[in-house]
């Protein structure tokens, strides 16, 4: 890569070297750092808008806070390119989320910087102040600990459950309220109404000011600090009146809101803040996307747009050889509004994922029955639960890796009373260049193993529309899983089908191999199938298209016609699809030699879906190498 860093971000390879700098050299260094974030972003790819926004506040810290000593976590990490640049990693941040490159987000073992490894949200003001409690019981009470919460993290219920915790320990403790009114899409709710009134109270405002004058000068205050800062405390309540109750209610001092663009004044105030015990909260209001034109207009469009041209804003694409298929999701968005049009009690839920699950289409459509929760996967189940006990039919689309954070509400509250709940799960199976957080590895394991739950995995667009068809059909609940990207039909808007409850289809007759696959994995079955063929070997292919009830008059057909089957799954190998198969034919007695293949016992690292599979040993290549050394070994036996 010849992107060559600004001036001073050049001389910066740890916080240490950033801390040499002179504070009037720190607008610069942001200048310098958002160029460079824009800069690598626009030919690698990555999250964008974020980082972005977090710039001046990433470098304030650095300077003020005794980073690595000092801990900071970041949530939601996608806020940290910044950070991850400032801490040794400039050089090798081409590689971000490349295969066998570094992480899009926080890593624990990729850094000392990087204190708390972060993908799901909502989850660093616990993290914080297990470190704190931890730090107190080793006697390090000069330690920092700073949890850096924004782009929509505040909206989950998790933050909360930590802050009623953190307001009864004595804890060095500091939360950062990024708020910037966005995560992908903008936040709803309550809360955001609530911060809102905060940022534009002219009774809050006329003594801001004033406020933040006395909190300057507690420093020199020396044995008086602490009077100066309950007259900071008793002028923000009277400032604020009703408005600070819900962070002050829980014990935490409130101070702010500040601009979070004004590296200065935030490195005054985080001087200031250190010097006071205790939990406290900090209001940092910044701009999503700040600094890139186009990024801070359409934030949505700019969170992770793929590669641009700087200069211009142009999205680039990659050439299309013909009609493209439609992404799954997409698929999905059409085809519950077409779903919906027909049926009154057909709603849509998603957790803060409107844009990325395609439900905005719907909430376009029919406002009124599309619901975006805010981060707070647990919620979004019990909500959809609770609409489905008055004869509602919901759809719940959760991406697979953020349904495992709901996992209790999906057995209790929803498979438990037989509840009619579809869940869609988007991102089944390994989502790409997101890495281990995203991968939606293990829905097949955690759902098949719930009572009353369908579980099924279209292997096309087609019968994804079929499933979800059916969805609304069956009277209990049923989980439909589906991967990140293009599907393979560009002829999709076939007219709905329902499927018969735990039928499988045979693809293709043959008499030296069965393969059995679940969901669109099977079209790379398809490709060796096609292979194996050419070169003699006689393969059967079946589509299951459920999980769970097992096409078992299918299944004994099956077994008792091939000595020989491979299973192939995008999705964990313990518990998963293939179990379901061995399991089977363990308890009728059949003795056939079966090959899994999926996801092995092993959190997978990011890079392509396709270099992923490769690694994992269940892509085309690798199914056709199978087959071929079973029916080789079989015929040398």
């Amino acid at each position: 890569m010849n992107i060559i860093p600004g001036e001073l971000l050049s001389q910066i390879d740890t916080p240490a070297d950033l801390r040499r700098f002179k504070e009037d050299d720190l607008v610069q260094i942001s200048n310098e750092l958002r160029q460079y974030i824009i800069d690598i972003v626009s030919v690698k790819g990555g999250h964008f808008g974020a980082s972005l926004g977090t710039v001046e506040l990433t470098v304030a810290l650095h300077y003020i806070f005794n980073t690595p000593y000092d801990q900071l976590v970041w949530d939601v990490g996608h806020q940290a390119y910044g950070h991850k640049m400032l801490t040794g990693r400039r050089n090798v941040f081409h590689t971000n989320r490349v295969y066998k490159g570094i992480s899009g987000f926080p890593k624990r073992k990729e850094s000392e910087y990087d204190t708390f490894g972060v993908g799901h949200s909502t989850t660093s003001i616990s993290a914080a102040l297990g470190m704190a409690v931890a730090s107190r019981l080793k006697g390090q009470f000069d330690k920092q600990h700073i949890a850096v919460i924004g782009d929509g993290a505040m909206t989950g219920g998790m933050a909360f459950e930590a802050m009623n915790n953190a307001g009864t320990e004595p804890n060095n403790m500091l939360v950062i309220l990024n708020d910037n009114c966005m995560s992908i899409d903008p936040n709803v709710g309550a809360l955001k109404e609530y911060l809102t009134d905060i940022t534009t109270s002219h009774t809050y405002n006329r003594v801001k000011d004033e406020v933040w004058n006395l909190l300057g000068k507690i420093s020199k205050f020396g044995p008086n600090a602490q009077a100066i800062v309950q007259k900071v405390e008793n002028a923000v309540k009277s400032a604020l009146l009703k408005q600070s109750n819900l962070f002050e209610s829980l014990n935490f001092r409130y101070f702010g809101p500040v601009d979070g663009h004004d590296v200065n004044r935030l490195v005054q105030v985080m001087k200031d803040l250190k010097d006071i015990p205790g939990p406290k909260i900090l209001h940092v209001l910044t701009v999503k996307g700040k600094g890139y034109k186009l990024a801070e207009e359409d934030q949505t469009l700019w969170h992770a747009p793929g590669l641009f041209n700087k200069d211009t804003g142009e999205i680039l694409k990659s050439p299309k050889k013909g009609p493209e298929p439609p992404k799954y999701q997409d698929v999905f968005g059409h085809t519950i509004v077409e779903l919906a049009k027909a049926d009154e009690r057909i709603v849509g839920v998603t957790p803060a994922m409107p844009s990325g699950c395609s439900l905005n289409i719907m909430m376009k459509e029919i406002p009124e029955r599309a619901f975006d929760v805010g981060i707070a996967e647990q919620h979004a189940v019990t909500f959809s639960a609770g609409m489905a006990t008055q004869g509602l039919i919901p759809f719940c689309n959760i991406y697979s890796t953020f349904m495992q954070r709901a996992y209790d509400q999906v057995m209790h509250d929803v498979a438990l009373q037989n509840l009619h709940v579809i869940f869609c799960l988007d991102r089944g199976g390994l989502a790409g260049a997101d890495g281990p957080t995203h991968h939606g590895a293990y829905d097949i394991a955690y759902m098949r193993c719930l009572p009353n739950m369908v579980v099924a995995a279209p292997m096309n667009e087609q019968e994804l529309r079929n499933m979800m068809f059916t969805g609304v059909k069956n009277p209990g609940p049923m989980s439909i899983r589906y991967p990140r990207g293009n599907g393979v039909m560009t002829e999709w808007r076939t007219p709905l089908e329902e499927l018969k409850i735990g039928k499988g289809k045979k693809l293709r007759a043959g008499n030296d191999l069965a393969i059995l696959s679940i969901g669109h994995i099977g079209n790379l079955a398809l490709i060796a199938a096609d292979k194996l063929e050419s070169e003699g070997v006689s393969v059967a292919h079946y589509d299951m298209r459920f999980v769970k009830p097992l096409d078992e008059e299918m299944l004994h057909d099956i077994f008792t016609n091939h000595a020989r089957v491979i299973t192939v799954e995008d999705g964990c190998i313990q518990g998963g699809f293939g179990s379901a198969i061995l399991e089977f034919m363990a308890d009728h007695g059949y003795n056939a030699r079966v090959k899994r293949l999926g996801i092995p016992d092993r959190y997978i690292e990011h890079g392509t879906q396709p270099e992923l599979w490769a690694e994992c040993g269940y892509d085309e290549h690798a199914i056709f190498k199978t087959a071929k050394e079973m029916v080789g070994v079989t015929h040398a036996l």
